[in-house]
């Protein structure tokens, strides 16, 4: 039988099956289809077998639910329903992410789908650590994103993203027709890929030099998703990821045969720096500190490089990815921002690419704006998702153990009650105005969602702000930009990140004088 009938079998025992006869059961919310719900306001337009949404697939109907923010009060939560009638409920104002993210953060953990899911490419790391042993994690693996720390990492950010441009140059000109197209996804899946192996591992993967390299091909065979995939994903929803993860399919096995890869080439840069003998005062790369600790042993050293690994790749190259994209959409923040590259970086054609002070992106307030605001606009991850542990409260609405959460950056970084009339356009000067150079005129620390709040929030933030910018700044220094199709319609691919579907293919071409 094919995945096709797998599916349909599966979704017909599980939204009927008579294990579910009770008053959480799919056949009481069938039932109870037109039933008034008290939790929260739920948008009408509700589908028996899609909720609110329109696709039978897993996702989340951002636009429909910005347009549902604007016609209704906002009363702090969301209910609405996906495929299979799904409940979610989505926190909505700052009030309410408060009291998830930071006031009951370790009341809220990731559902086992996601941790399941997840744990295939990104290992049993920080991201994942619940509880007590994610306070634990997080408190031994600090010391390599402090801002000292980071700012110290800035030779590295430069001197790779010049690399990269020179890299480019040189695969264009070594074309014989007049095509100067690139993908840029490709580039910036290797580049940062190369950043977190140098400046995070003290390992250099050199995937610039190596498309084929097998970590980076590895991650893309990952990331890519196939209709049959995103069927079984929604039956793992519906019963356990263990039954659709482990079904002996074509892409399961390889799926586990590019963990096994990611999970080799982790241990083989944890055996390298077991080998070398840290230096406390100057070795504070991620596994560094983390043997420093004491706190884990092998297999858990790898959780935490795999865990680098992938989050911290994927998701900055996404942004890069968001980076240039914007920057073709408006050829005039493009030149602005080159002049101020040009003025203040040192010339990729010198002889002296690599020094860069620690200063150097306080001088440049284009940059920062324009890269807060792509931060901003196109949030890398557009979700994620929490399970009540237990029965609680949110804004003093009683919220049942085993609620799915939903943090939706995509929703909340677009909202005009916290960022005004204009939260739907990209505008770097909001970035610009005194005193907002952090902030952007939002009402609320908590109208920014694309690095979460609190103790779970994303622990190399500055980090990630960083070596963007100089990924950014390299590329608008460098060439003029455009879109190969500037007035087709944008598409989206969502996996752990969203990400231009084309994954952003531009015309590339190279300005002399710097």
């Amino acid at each position: 039988m094919g995945t096709l009938g797998i599916f349909v079998l599966g979704v017909t025992a599980i939204y009927f099956g008579p294990e579910y006869a009770g008053w959480e059961s799919r056949i009481w919310t069938a039932v109870g289809f037109c039933v008034v719900l008290a939790l929260s306001k739920t948008p009408s337009s509700r589908n028996l077998l899609t909720g609110n949404s329109k696709s039978f697939l897993v996702e989340t109907p951002y636009v429909l639910i910005r347009g549902w923010l604007k016609d209704f009060p906002n009363e702090g939560l969301l209910r609405y329903y996906i495929v299979g009638n799904l409940e979610w409920v989505m926190p909505t104002s700052p009030e309410a992410l408060k009291e998830i993210l930071v006031t009951k953060a370790y009341e809220f953990e990731k559902p086992e789908i996601m941790k399941y899911g997840l744990q295939k490419t990104l290992g049993h790391g920080i991201l994942l650590a619940e509880g007590e042993e994610h306070k634990i994690h997080r408190k031994n693996l600090m010391p390599a994103f402090s801002y000292r720390h980071i700012k110290n990492l800035y030779s590295v950010f430069w001197s790779k993203s010049v690399e990269m441009v020179k890299m480019i140059e040189q695969d264009l000109l070594s074309r014989t027709g007049e095509d100067n197209v690139v993908r840029i996804g490709d580039w910036a899946s290797r580049i940062t890929l190369d950043i977190i192996g140098v400046a995070g591992m003290g390992c250099d993967f050199d995937a610039l030099k190596s498309p084929e390299y097998t970590l980076h091909q590895s991650y893309k065979t990952l990331v890519s998703q196939t209709l049959s995939e995103k069927l079984l994903f929604l039956l793992g929803v519906l019963t356990h990821p263990r039954y659709t993860l482990n079904l002996p399919t074509a892409r399961n096995r390889e799926m586990k045969m590019c963990n096994a890869r990611i999970r080799s080439a982790a241990r083989e840069v944890i055996q390298q720096r077991k080998a070398k003998k840290t230096n406390i005062e100057t070795d504070i790369d991620i596994i560094s500190v983390a043997l420093q600790s004491g706190l884990f042993d092998e297999e858990s050293l790898i959780d935490q490089a795999m865990t680098f690994l992938g989050a911290g790749h994927d998701t900055t190259a996404a942004s890069l990815q968001w980076s240039i994209y914007a920057l073709c959409k408006h050829p005039d923040i493009q030149t602005n921002l080159r002049e101020e590259v040009r003025a203040h970086l040192p010339a990729i054609s010198g002889s002296d690419t690599e020094h860069v002070s620690a200063s150097t992106l306080d001088n440049l307030p284009y940059l920062s704006a324009f890269c807060n605001e792509v931060l901003r606009f196109y949030p890398a991850v557009p979700k994620t998702v929490r399970r009540a542990v237990h029965d609680t409260t949110v804004i003093d609405k009683r919220i049942p153990e085993g609620t799915l959460i939903v943090l939706a950056p995509e929703v909340i970084n677009h909202m005009d009650e916290m960022w005004g009339p204009d939260a739907d356009k990209f505008d770097l000067q909001r970035f610009l105005k005194p005193g907002q150079a952090n902030v952007g005129g939002a009402t609320s620390n908590f109208a920014n969602m694309s690095f979460l709040h609190g103790p779970r929030s994303c622990i190399a933030r500055g980090f990630a702000k960083a070596e963007l910018a100089f990924m950014v700044a390299a590329m608008a220094g460098r060439f003029q930009m455009e879109l190969k199709y500037p007035d087709a319609e944008l598409r989206t691919h969502e996996t752990l990140t969203l990400v231009p579907a084309d994954g952003v293919l531009a015309i590339l071409t190279p300005l002399d004088g710097w």
